[in-house]
């Protein structure tokens, strides 16, 4: 892949506000954990469209190169939101800062029309737009880390994003998680719910997101399994920036499916199954399994969690798989 000469690269150090957020909210001694992590924003270009990319890391333990670990959103909020919501009252829901903590360098991106990324283009970035953006990011991330290769986690739609870059380009991908994913969505209760909405989906190229929205996200496989503070800080964030997500991913995971043949995933493969989600069904997402060449794959099964298990009550349990997952030693050759 050949980098865009229309790139960009911007940054600007974030720590004073993190630092900040820090103080209000955590306890002291963790205060100094939290101010080790710099964050820092990255632009990249496609096209006419501005992507905003995200970067936070530890830059003062003396380990110069990390692993870097890239995290790709899903269909109804964006990557900061998503993976680095700031609860108040409530700390640790930063998927960002844990791994951060955990060694890693962690990449994300705003698709287009999310977020602080370029919005009202008048596409409803599907699926593959999704892919495209990937490209456009990654040789912003390989001049900033000097690192070709990244590891790449995917929630919801954003695993099927990922899945389809991995199969694209297998020389950018280290390893791949799945979280949340839907291979053909047959039999689905979400999936099926869009699938007779697809009409009203087909005729914008966005949805109206509401307070009310976000709650349903998280309540819709089973209630007990989030705090009610969650919902609403991811709502105060994404509302602030637009009161609209695109439909594109909508109607590809309704009748446009599966997007991601398994047999061309060439890499180690971790897939994360929620106790409840109404995205798939077991029965797909193990033929999907069974199906990747890997050796090394791993499928987890958690309980206490939903669809967005990553932002749940029990998130630590999944950052716990996925970071064994993530660490798990290179094979040696005798």
């Amino acid at each position: 892949m050949t980098e865009n000469p229309q790139l960009s690269l911007n940054r600007r150090g974030l720590l004073a506000g993190s630092a900040a957020f820090a103080a209000a909210s955590v306890p002291a001694q963790a205060e100094v954990a939290v101010e080790k992590i710099v964050a820092e924003e990255h632009w990249a270009q496609k096209g006419n469209v501005k992507l905003y990319v995200y970067r936070k890391r530890i830059v003062d333990d003396g380990v110069a190169t990390k692993p870097v670990l890239f995290l790709v959103h899903g269909s109804s909020f964006s990557a900061r939101g998503g993976f680095d919501l700031q609860v108040p009252g409530h700390p640790d829901y930063s998927f960002m800062d844990a791994f951060a903590r955990f060694g890693f360098d962690v990449w994300t991106v705003d698709h287009e029309n999310y977020g602080r990324s370029t919005r009202n283009t008048g596409t409803n970035s599907d699926i593959n737009s999704g892919v495209a953006d990937l490209e456009a990011v990654m040789p912003v991330v390989e001049r900033v880390t000097g690192q070709a290769k990244v590891r790449l986690k995917g929630q919801s739609s954003g695993a099927i994003r990922a899945g389809v870059f991995a199969v694209r380009h297998p020389e950018r991908v280290e390893r791949l998680i799945l979280d949340a994913f839907t291979w053909t969505g047959e039999g689905a209760p979400e999936i099926m719910r869009r699938r007779a909405q697809v009409e009203t989906y087909k005729a914008s190229p966005v949805r109206k997101m509401t307070r009310d929205s976000f709650v349903g996200i998280f309540s819709r496989d089973d209630p007990s399994t989030f705090e009610a503070a969650v919902p609403a800080a991811l709502a105060d964030y994404e509302l602030a920036l637009g009161d609209a997500a695109p439909s594109g991913t909508y109607i590809d995971m309704a009748i446009n499916m599966p997007m991601v043949d398994p047999t061309k995933i060439l890499c180690p493969v971790l897939m994360t199954r929620a106790e409840h989600d109404g995205n798939a069904t077991e029965a797909e997402l193990l033929e999907f399994f069974s199906k990747l060449p890997s050796r090394d794959k791993q499928f987890a099964m958690l309980r206490g969690v939903a669809h967005v298990a990553v932002l749940g009550t029990n998130r630590k349990r999944v950052w716990h798989v996925m970071r064994e997952f993530l660490t798990l030693p290179d094979l040696v050759s005798a």
